[in-house]
Formats: structure tokens, C-alpha cells, sequence
């Protein structure tokens, strides 16, 4: 919701200011449809380029997250310290039986709790690899926490590739509206024994591509890249938090300790309250009795 209104404010901002000021609409509508082809058809044929398809599909999918926002919510994060809690309490007082839940998750009465955190393939498999590894007998726990780091750095240098590809197409953007510029000028030199009305309404339509080249590029993508690029980051917290409870646990610290480890590293807006996990957790214990 937030994306949309900074959208119609942006568009509202910069075409009243225009009208407002004695602009006239008229000869951006009637060169905007060939600029935009120009443009936005180069652009989007860089793109093409310069990406495989599994990274094309990736960005598209990853612009919804400009109007939807993090996957990840405060009530998710609790519920994750909950599933934690429980495999942790589970493979304490019995190892044999947290096997039957890491190596069929689908399938397990303690995932199928909580189903989003149960239909996110990474967290999954994050949590059931690493619970495996403590069954291991790890001599040094650091030894998983540095595979552990490895594996989320790749992860999330994955994930930021579409910021970095929108980021790259809103770089290029300015250059292509000059592109365009140029050849509406070339345009304009051969009609050059035109009347001035006419060459100064052919100059202006030439003009439009600079002008949609950096709007679209400071407007529209740029911006889109860098809240992508927040909102990866913010999800990272989620499959982080997994990384020091479960690291925590091969410490052998407490239950109730590894999950306050996880809750305090968790970022403030997004931190589960103390008394409200507490409460969260007291069920968990009452529906495992």
C-alpha cells in the first residue's frame, strides 16, 4: 500500500508541478508512446541480457515485494522460536524421535504447525540440516556455525540479485533516454526548413526521452531496487534467527536459553515480546504434556 501511494505521489508531484507551471501535456502524450518503446524496449532487452531466466523470474517475482512488504512478520518470528523450541525439547528427551521430524518435515506433527515457516523450503531444510548435524556429535560446534555463515552468505547473495539487476537497468536508463534524445534530434535536423513551431514541437518531443530516461530511472526503478534490497535484508533476520538458536543449542545451553538467544538477536520492530513468547511457549509445553 505504502509503494503505491509513493507512486501517485511521485506522478502527482512531477506532472502538476509541470501543468501547474503552464506545461503542456500534449506534446509529452504524443511522443511518449515511441520514447517509451525506445526506451523501455531497450531496457528491458538489456535486461534480457545481461540475466539467465531463472534470474529474469526471480526479479519479477521479487517486485511484488515493493507493495507486499517482508514475508516475514513479528507473529512469524515467534512462531519460528516455537518450532525451535519444540525440536529442541524433542531431540533432548528423546534423539530417535526429532529424526522422524527433520527427515520428513511434511509429514511431522510439530512442522505442520506452524505451515508457512513449513512451505519455506530453505528455512526447512536450514533447520532439519542443522538439527542433523547436532545428532553428529559435532567435537566444535563453530565448525557448523561457519557452515552455517557460508551457506547463508550464498543464500543471500542470491537473493539480493534482483535489487542488483533493477539497479543495473535503472543505471542505464539515463544513457538510453539520452539515446533517444539524440534521435529525435537527428529527426528534427531533417526536417530543418520547417517553421519554428514546428521544429521547437519536434525539439520538445526529442526532449521527452531525457526526460523519461532519468524519470523512470530515479522515479520508478531505482527506488524499486532499493526497497527489493531492504526487504531482502529484513527477511535474512528470519533464517538468521534459526542460525543462533540452533548454533545456541549445540553449546548445549538450555532450551529457554537457546530461544532468548534467538529472540534478543532478532531486530527491535520485529522482536517478539518476552511475556508474549513466554505465553506462546507455555502452550507449546502444555500440548506436548
Amino acid at each position: 500500500m505504502v509503494g503505491i501511494v509513493g507512486i501517485l505521489i511521485i506522478f502527482v508531484m512531477v506532472f502538476g508541478g509541470y501543468l501547474l507551471a503552464g506545461g503542456k501535456m500534449g506534446i509529452i502524450l504524443k511522443s511518449l508512446p515511441f520514447e517509451l518503446m525506445m526506451i523501455g524496449g531497450a531496457a528491458v532487452g538489456a535486461f534480457l541480457i545481461s540475466n539467465d531466466m531463472s534470474s529474469v523470474k526471480h526479479t519479477l517475482k521479487d517486485l511484488g515485494k515493493v507493495f507486499k512488504g517482508p514475508k516475514w512478520k513479528s507473529d512469524d518470528y515467534r512462531d519460528l522460536l516455537c518450532l525451535l523450541f519444540s525440536l529442541i525439547r524433542i531431540a533432548r528427551a528423546n534423539p530417535v524421535e526429532v529424526e522422524q521430524h527433520i527427515e520428513d518435515p511434511e509429514n511431522s506433527s510439530v512442522f505442520n504447525k506452524y505451515p508457512k515457516i513449513l512451505a519455506d523450503g530453505e528455512a526447512v531444510n536450514l533447520i532439519c540440516d542443522t538439527m542433523r548435524s547436532a545428532s553428529m556429535n559435532y567435537d566444535d560446534p563453530h565448525q557448523v556455525e561457519e557452515v552455517l555463515e557460508k551457506r547463508m552468505d550464498a543464500n543471500h547473495h542470491h537473493a539480493l540479485h534482483s535489487s542488483h539487476a533493477l539497479q543495473t537497468m535503472a543505471d542505464g536508463l539515463p544513457a538510453l533516454g539520452i539515446v533517444a534524445a539524440v534521435l529525435g534530434v537527428i529527426k528534427t535536423m531533417a526536417a530543418i526548413d520547417q517553421p519554428p513551431e514546428v521544429l521547437g514541437k519536434m525539439i520538445g518531443g526529442a526532449l521527452v526521452g531525457t526526460f523519461l530516461g532519468v524519470f523512470l530511472a530515479y522515479g520508478l526503478v531505482g527506488p524499486f531496487a532499493d526497497k527489493v534490497k531492504t526487504i531482502t535484508e529484513e527477511d535474512s533476520h528470519f533464517y538468521k534467527l534459526i542460525r543462533e538458536v540452533l548454533v545456541a543449542n549445540l553449546h548445549n545451553h538450555a532450551a529457554a536459553i537457546c530461544i532468548e538467544v534467538g529472540r534478543q538477536n532478532t531486530p527491535s520492530h520485529i522482536r517478539p515480546g518476552f511475556s508474549e513468547l513466554e505465553e506462546a511457549l507455555r502452550s507449546v509445553k502444555q500440548d506436548a504434556a
